[in-house]
């Protein structure tokens, strides 16, 4: 992959770019072109296939965006999102992050289960670029929102998934990046933290505050907190751009089986 001219690349596949260039009048923030990841596959004990997890994914993403991805299980959506973290590296195609910090929360979060919940909290928000004194002033927000008062100073290897992915839920909005990806997580902890959660991310959403890229199986939860949307199926995208008008498509194809982009080998 090469860099175009005035850009450099990160080591992880995201190329940044020296400055945004959205033809709609709007701040772009990332842009992703033709990308794809492939794995190898044992097909035998002496032959391999290449498997792509995505083919060919394109879109942008603006400043105070919501976008939604849907799609059914397989077809890619969470290694999108470690794509655009810079987990991980496209084998074609590009990413171009415009100087924006970008946090990826998700129920397979990267905390280290032998430290305590507060400890994580302080590497975690490091990793963010937050300086160790801004992250100890606002511990104790972090700690209420996460309702891991009692429970912060055990090791994270004794939690439960939910009081994981809570206390990740509550690092990502306290400590504020300006990109948030979330990967199926409004869905953990009880009816009154999901609630909570829904709540403010949609302040953020209607502030702009923070530009939020959700992946979600609900499509309901979807048309509520997202203005754009994007239906990947075939590993590749099948449509982006309104949010009602890519999730009726997708409806359509759940009970049809009627896609727009035919699968490719």
């Amino acid at each position: 992959m090469s860099a175009g001219d005035g850009q450099r690349e990160n080591g992880t596949g995201v190329i940044q770019g020296p400055e945004p260039v959205g033809g709609s009048g709007r701040e772009l923030v990332l842009r992703v072109r033709n990308v794809g990841v492939s794995y190898w596959m044992r097909h035998s004990f002496i032959r391999r296939r290449r498997f792509w997890a995505l083919r060919d994914v394109s879109f942008d993403l603006y400043r105070g965006d919501s976008l939604g991805v849907i799609g059914k299980n397989g077809v890619g959506k969470s290694t999108l999102l470690r794509l655009l973290a810079g987990v991980m590296s496209p084998d074609h195609g590009e990413i171009t992050n415009y100087g924006v910090t970008v946090a990826l929360l998700s129920l397979n979060l990267g905390f280290v289960p032998y430290l305590s919940g507060r400890e994580n909290i302080i590497l975690s928000g490091m990793f963010q670029g937050i300086p160790k004194k801004e992250l100890r002033q606002r511990m104790d927000a972090i700690i209420q929102f996460a309702e891991l008062e009692e429970f912060i100073d055990e090791p994270v290897a004794t939690y439960s998934s939910g009081m994981t992915a809570r206390l990740g839920f509550s690092i990502a909005l306290n400590t504020q990046p300006d990109v948030l990806l979330v990967d199926e997580i409004l869905g953990v902890g009880d009816a009154d933290f999901q609630e909570k959660s829904k709540a403010i991310m949609k302040d953020r959403i209607r502030s702009q505050d923070t530009t939020i890229v959700f992946v979600s199986h609900n499509a309901n939860l979807i048309r509520e907190l997202c203005n754009r949307a994007v239906w990947i199926e075939d590993r590749v995208v099948q449509i982006e751009g309104d949010t009602n008008a890519v999730l009726d498509a997708y409806t359509r194809f759940l009970k049809t089986g009627e896609k727009i982009v035919a699968a490719q080998p």
